[in-house]
Formats: C-alpha cells, structure tokens, sequence
C-alpha cells in the first residue's frame, strides 16, 4: 500500500500527458465545429457593411474564438476525462495500477494536477484575453460591423434617462470629460411620459454640462416635422461618471475593473448582487476543470469485461452537465437576488465535489 498522494514520477507524467493531450484534441474540435457554424450565422451581418471582406471575417473569428474556449474549455475537460479513463479501463491499466497498490484517488491524482494548471491558465487567459476580445467585439456589433473600435475599453448599447428623457447611444469612446458618444439618439418626453421631440446625430460631445449633438436631425412629433440642427445641447443630468456605472458588463472587464466599477454602483446606491455574483463565477467558472475529473472518475472504476463501461461514461457525463446546469441556475438566482452573490458561485462546486467525492468512494468499495 502506498501512502503517497501521487504515484511514481513516471506514471504521474503519462496520466499527465494523456489526459492533456486529449483535452486539446476535444477543445479543438469543439472550438473549429462551433466556430464554422458561428461564422456561417454571422458572415452575412459582416458583408453587409460596404467594404468589409475576408479580412473582417478573419479578425471576428480572432475575436470569437477566445470567447469559445473559454466557455468550452470546462466540457472540453469532463469528455477528455471519460475518453481517457475509459480507454484505460478498456486497456486494463487501471486494473494494473490498482493491482500495484495505488488508490483510486492515487490514480486519479495526476488528473486533478492537470486539471489545476489547466485551470489557473484559464484564469489568467480569461483576465487578460477573453475580457478584451468581449468588449472590442460588442463594441464592433454595436457599430453594426462598421469601422472597427480602436479603444479596447468601449462600451456598447447605452440606454441612459435624465429625468423623464432618454437617451441612447451605440457605442461610447474615451473617459471622463473626453468621452465620446456614437449613434445618439434623444428622446425628450412630456409630463405623461410621451414622446414629443426626437435628437439623432453620429455624434455627441460631453459639454460639462449636457452632451453637444453635431448635425443633429430633429423631429418634432406634434409638427410630424424634422429640421436639421448645426447643433443643440440636451441631457445635462448625465454626466460621465453615472454612465461608467450604468452599463457594466461584468464578461467584457476584469477582477480589478469589475470591483472598481460594483465599488462605484456601491457607492451611488445601485444594487450589485448580480455583477457581485458574475465576481465570484469569474473565479468559479475557470476553477471547474478540477471537478472534471472526479465526476468522470466512475468511468474508470469497475470491470470493462462487464459490458458496463458505457454505462459508466454516460454516468460520467451525466453529472458533469448536471453541474453545469445548476451551476447557470445558481447563477441566474444570485442575479435575482434569491441566492448571496458567493453562494451562486460557489455552491454548486462545492455540493459537486461532495458528490464526486461520494460517488467515487463507493465505487471503489
């Protein structure tokens, strides 16, 4: 009996290898199907705007296959752990290494190690690529495909109110007192809450206070008339702080950013469970790869000869979807408020390291 956690050097590196070599063969399946078929369900919103060609299509798919990692990754884990322990119960390996003294959390030690870097390089490939790969590319959407936004940091999809008008922009560029707003559109409502006058303009200036609209084109309701305006200043109840705070996307920001931006809504009054509990998932999410395999380790346990191997794979793939089903259910009850912010996060991984735990226990008994 051994009484080390891991197994010998040797076999450690070749359940090591193993397993890593299959995940990036699932990972990259996973990522070139599902990419053709975004790319085929977006190509022609691309083409649309005049002048874009093959190399807007290229940069897209740069944008997008960052975002597909790194929701795949973790399924892309739990299949290579079935296909891996499976292959080696198939082979009698297992039987083998049992037969040699090690436990069944001793063959699975390598696993989890691998599972571990793979998770932390997730981590950190999220913070520093997926975040701005997230933004640029809702930014680009927000234009409709049009000129590509040069500032990694904006925003898209503005919807602001200044009392009882609103005001809405596509896309926003620059901070503070030098922000920008593109694809303006201004709505000034009466008492009763109706539409009276309608700003549109590419283009809006913040005027300290009030936002400058350049070229404006106003319609005015009651005259069912429009006129075209040099320019006209409106909105000065939004300023740039309260826009910085009231369109956060916690998946297009950071740790850092994000907890700036929930310290800002904190401090003006704003609920923030949702962008609290997207806080904690940013730290959740990539750390699921280690319960991969432990919920695919049922896989590897039990006679190949018996004719239930499949049985056991499928078992092992059922609990690894079912974790990530509660995982977005949980999620989605933190944002409503049903569940505090770190228990969304991370209840689920807890009960399903229990269960693994359990379920492997007695399938080694």
């Amino acid at each position: 009996m051994q009484f080390e956690f891991f197994p010998s050097r040797t076999l450690t590196w070749y359940l090591a290898r193993l397993f890593i070599t299959r995940i990036l063969a699932v990972l990259l399946m996973l990522v070139l199907v599902l990419q053709m078929l975004d790319l085929l369900g977006e190509s022609g919103d691309i083409l649309a705007y005049s002048g874009n060609g093959q190399e807007q299509l290229l940069y897209y798919v740069t944008l997008r296959v960052p975002q597909l990692i790194a929701r795949f990754l973790p399924y892309s884990v739990l299949l290579a752990t079935i296909i891996t322990l499976a292959t080696l119960n198939q082979n009698s390996e297992v039987i083998s290494m049992k037969a040699a003294g090690l436990s069944a959390h001793q063959v699975l030690a390598p696993l989890i190690l691998t599972a571990l870097a793979i998770s932390l390089a997730s981590l950190a490939f999220n913070e520093r690529v997926v975040t701005r790969s997230t933004a640029t590319l809702n930014a680009w959407q927000a234009v409709k495909y049009g000129p590509i936004p040069k500032d990694p940091g904006v925003k898209a999809n503005l919807y602001l109110a200044d009392g009882r008008d609103l005001l809405l922009a596509s896309s926003l560029e620059g901070q503070n007192d030098r922000m920008v707003l593109r694809g303006v559109t201004y709505y000034r409502r009466d008492a009763n809450g109706i539409i009276v006058e309608q700003l549109r303009t590419d283009r809006a200036a913040f005027a300290n206070p009030g936002w400058r609209f350049e070229n404006a084109t106003r319609f005015d309701v009651a005259t069912t008339s429009t006129t075209k305006l040099v320019s006209a200043t409106v909105a000065p109840g939004i300023t740039p702080a309260k826009i910085m705070i009231s369109n956060v996307d916690a998946d297009s920001e950071n740790l850092f950013q994000l907890s700036s931006s929930i310290e800002a809504m904190k401090v003006a009054g704003r609920r923030t469970s949702e962008l609290e509990a997207a806080w904690w998932h940013k730290l959740s999410g990539p750390f699921s790869s280690m319960l991969m395999p432990l919920l695919g380790a049922v896989a590897a346990f039990g006679l190949a000869r018996s004719g239930q191997l499949l049985i056991r794979a499928v078992i092992g793939m059922a609990l690894g979807f079912a974790y990530f089903v509660l995982d977005n259910a949980a999620l989605a009850m933190g944002n409503f408020g049903g569940y505090p912010p770190l228990v969304a996060a991370w209840a689920p991984f807890v009960l399903f390291a229990l269960i693994g735990e359990t379920v492997l226990i007695r399938t080694e008994e």
